[in-house]
């Protein structure tokens, strides 16, 4: 590893930091694991993993976060992408651009419409598919360090978003402690197709559903992964369905926009039953949002826009809205029984 101080010229609110290169995954774990550095001396996220950085530069920029030092893994030989059988192994510092132009991706419909559909094509060269998904459930009121209410960066302060402008706020997996909303394209898509993360942390390597791998607002507003103090993750391993799939994001405008609501389906149809159906919202969860209830309605059934409109009602029945948010349980379920009904073909 090689590392410098680095001062930010013209900023006092803003702390000088350490920037380390790191050269192997055991080093850089082991720098951010270490306990006098992450737990002693410094809070647990003030030693952190950076690649793209193209979230974490601007929590920086913002000033509501501050590490002490930044570990930069982009250097890491996690650039890889594989085929074996039907699984895609994808390094975790592979860019959403690159992925998203892999052979394997092309013709995968929700995976490559979540990624083109993300950010602006200039980030997409920049953002890592493993920080995509990693990146910070947050919102306007996180990211303004005057608003002194967001129990995300002070646990106990209250949630501002709550009486205030709420447009693009989750409905699901919140409460009034927090309705901030997990802003990843990307991870929505995972969860649709079953993904899983490999990492690599201070006792040893583990696989983690992408499902598991995110903590909601209503549990604990303030840790957004489940993730241990270390642990890195080194790649994603992403199932290639014997199934339609599609990814339909609703926003505000046709670029560079996070979605209101999003919907990524994965369906096999056989003899007009639902052999198969996987689903992910965006847009509406303070987590990349699989939609249990739904697909437990849908499993086995056959396939109508009736059935469709009956699970999307039934996912989105304990929605948590506040007046900002009141218009998106009805948003999000337009959103599902329109891809459902594109993926499956239905028309009736």
């Amino acid at each position: 590893m090689r590392s410098c101080p680095l001062a930010p010229p013209g900023r006092p609110d803003v702390r000088d930091f350490t920037y380390v290169l790191a050269d192997d995954v055991a080093s850089a774990g082991s720098l951010v694991h270490n306990d006098a550095v992450a737990r002693a001396v410094q809070t647990p996220d003030d030693v952190a993993y950076v690649a793209g950085g193209t979230t974490q530069y601007d929590l920086m920029r913002d000033g509501v976060w501050s590490p002490g030092t930044l570990v930069d893994i982009s250097r890491l030989p996690l650039a890889d992408i594989e085929v074996s059988d039907d699984l895609l192994v994808v390094g975790a510092a592979v860019t959403m651009a690159d992925l998203a132009r892999h052979p394997s991706v092309v013709d995968l419909d929700v995976l490559r419409d979540s990624l083109l559909l993300a950010a602006s094509p200039q980030l997409r060269t920049m953002a890592t598919v493993g920080g995509n998904v990693l990146q910070r459930t947050r919102c306007r009121y996180f990211r303004d360090p005057t608003v002194t209410q967001c129990n995300k960066r002070v646990p106990g302060s209250g949630c501002a978003a709550v009486e205030g402008t709420a447009r693009t706020h989750a409905v699901l997996g919140v409460d009034a402690g927090c309705i901030a909303v997990h802003a990843s394209d990307l991870a929505v898509a995972l969860v649709a197709l079953d993904a899983r993360v490999r990492t690599h942390g201070p006792h040893g390597g583990r696989t983690i559903s992408v499902t598991q791998l995110h903590v909601r607002a209503d549990e604990d507003p303030a840790r957004d992964n489940t993730l241990v103090a270390g642990e890195l993750i080194t790649h994603l391993e992403i199932p290639l369905p014997d199934a339609r799939s599609g990814y339909l994001k609703v926003r505000d405008r046709a670029s560079y926009e996070f979605a209101l609501t999003s919907a990524a389906v994965v369906a096999r149809v056989e003899d007009g039953v639902l052999a198969h159906v996987a689903i992910g919202l965006g847009g509406v969860g303070s987590v990349p949002w699989r939609a249990t209830r739904a697909e437990e309605v849908l499993r086995g059934q056959r396939a109508s826009l009736a059935l469709f409109e009956e699970a999307a009602a039934a996912e989105l029945a304990d929605a948590f809205t506040v007046p900002g948010t009141a218009f998106k349980p009805e948003l999000a379920r337009r959103t599902l029984v329109r891809q459902l009904r594109d993926v499956t073909e239905v028309t009736a």
